[in-house]
């Protein structure tokens, strides 16, 4: 990286929204061929900033300078025209379309007034090999899973010859293996001296990929980190502005008596496999495992959104059928849904309409008509018990930042007074500040009885929040580790088909 050549130079950037001052004065530097990340938590201003480099929005006040030239990003063509590519974390694609056509849409090669489809797919295969994406330039984009539109998205920036790559949580979506590839397609990129500004929670990745780190802090730059100064307690400290010294601070607690009791479980994904354990009142036990091990397949069989093919489920100690959500809301069973947009809201609806979408049958009055005032003292209640930052309970939900809006999924099912409560990624996009916060809350629930059954991907919060863990790998549980023997080696032992020792 050459500290010499800075390509973009942001100063006094600021930007208000009614009521809401987004970014205050805040300052970016970033030089070719530089690996810079952008952290901060949800509501810092990272993704109002990116808009504006990307011309989707225009600051009020500051100046952005790209190659030595003070630049208006008053359009995203202007700001492609000047070399900068945003890669959204919400896919952008035409689910219609096939790869190539999305990659140069708007864009299209032409000969003669017609569309150069032999020059587009050919260009678009070229562009996927270097994402690794091994796939034919003509398949629908619908048809492709999450972690491949998001490597089509890639595709679609590289193919504007984009000198500076703004990439918002861009392995969110991703497995282990296309999270590699993505790091060495970046790799390649910085030695043709492609410039990356790289957003993500994942602490993890930020430094082990960073040359240096900037921080938001609430709208404000909060300074920089470079080299050895990267380190997971300084950014963490940066961000919040407060040493957070105990992250992770479960206590295990007296477990009572069985809650949950699966027995020889087959889910419709992976039909070949039993499954069979327990889950005890005032426990909190994790599942762990790689992408594609069955792990969102088994919690959505449990709550009866793919019903199991067979095996019995017992909740304290009686035989159930669960054939629907209905069934098990009824039998007091929550399920916090991975995808926290697409299954866990509705963006369009308030907060209040949201929290009382679980329980407006059971709340109902007279089991027909909506009972507004419970609705109404429901919703702030949960709006105070998990510090959700919204204006109001009428707020649109769509509006507020990821981790409030997780906030809102969990308060939608904590309203229903659940004894189990099936938690899917439930940290997954969030910034470090409201992943302390899901956890306490986790903890104050177990210690009030609730048993907790959570599936994660980070090992960190599988080590740090279990106190057991159950292990998959291709659709079978492969073993269950108690708290004292929870460590990376034995969980990813297990996680890769070995055998408990």
């Amino acid at each position: 990286m050459s500290q010499q050549n800075l390509i973009l130079n942001v100063q006094n950037l600021t930007k208000r929204f009614p009521g809401v001052v987004a970014l205050n004065n805040v300052q970016l530097q970033l030089y070719e061929g530089e690996f810079l990340s952008l952290i901060g938590e949800n509501g810092a201003g990272k993704s109002t900033l990116m808009k504006i480099l990307a011309g989707v929005q225009l600051q009020d006040e500051g100046t952005i300078e790209v190659f030595g030239q003070t630049v208006s990003m008053d359009s995203v063509k202007t700001s492609q025209s000047h070399g900068i590519a945003l890669i959204h974390q919400e896919l952008n694609l035409s689910e219609n379309l096939s790869i190539a056509a999305n990659i140069f849409l708007g864009r299209e090669p032409s000969i003669a007034g017609f569309i150069d489809e032999a020059t587009i797919e050919r260009e678009a295969s070229r562009f996927l090999n270097r994402v690794g994406l091994q796939v034919s330039p003509n398949t629908l984009a619908g048809d492709l899973s999450i972690g491949q539109q998001q490597l089509v998205e890639i595709a679609k920036a590289l193919s504007i010859d984009a000198r500076i790559l703004i990439m918002d949580e861009p392995t969110s979506s991703l497995s282990a293996g296309e999270s590699e590839r993505l790091f060495e397609v970046i790799a390649e990129l910085r030695e043709q001296g492609v410039s990356i500004i790289y957003i993500s929670h994942r602490l993890g990745e930020v430094k082990m990929l960073s040359d240096r780190v900037t921080v938001f802090r609430d709208g404000e730059y909060a300074g920089d980190l470079c080299g050895e100064q990267i380190t997971h307690d300084a950014m963490v400290k940066h961000m919040v502005g407060r040493d957070i010294s105990q992250y992770y601070a479960h206590i295990p607690n007296p477990v009572g008596d069985v809650i949950l009791s699966v027995s020889q479980l087959r889910t419709l994904a992976n039909p070949e496999h039993e499954l069979s354990f327990q889950v005890r009142q005032g426990e909190i036990v994790g599942i762990s495992g790689l992408v594609g091990a069955g792990r969102t397949e088994l919690l959505d069989a449990l709550f009866g959104a793919t019903p199991a093919i067979s095996g019995t489920i017992e909740i304290a100690g009686q035989p159930v059928s669960i054939h629907s959500p209905q069934d098990a809301i009824r039998l007091g069973m929550a399920l916090v849904p991975e995808d926290r947009k697409g299954q866990g809201l509705v963006l369009q609806m308030s907060v209040k309409e949201n929290t009382s979408l679980a329980s407006l049958q059971t709340h109902a009055i007279a089991g027909i008509f909506r009972d507004a005032e419970r609705e109404a003292s429901d919703t702030e209640a949960m709006i105070t018990r998990l510090k959700t930052k919204t204006p109001n309970a009428d707020q649109t939900v769509g509006f507020l930042s990821g981790g409030n809006q997780q906030k809102v999924v969990l308060g939608k099912w904590l309203a229903t007074n659940p004894k189990l409560l099936l938690l899917d990624e439930p940290t997954r996009g969030i910034d470090i500040g409201a992943k302390q916060e899901i956890y306490q809350l986790m903890e104050e629930l177990a210690s009030q009885g609730m048993a907790v059954l959570f599936v994660s991907s980070e090992l960190e919060e599988i080590i740090g929040m279990s106190d057991r863990t159950i292990v998959m790998h291709e659709g079978k549980i492969t073993g269950e580790l108690p708290r004292n023997k929870l460590t990376e080696e034995s969980i990813m032992h297990l996680a890769t088909g070995g055998a408990l020792s």
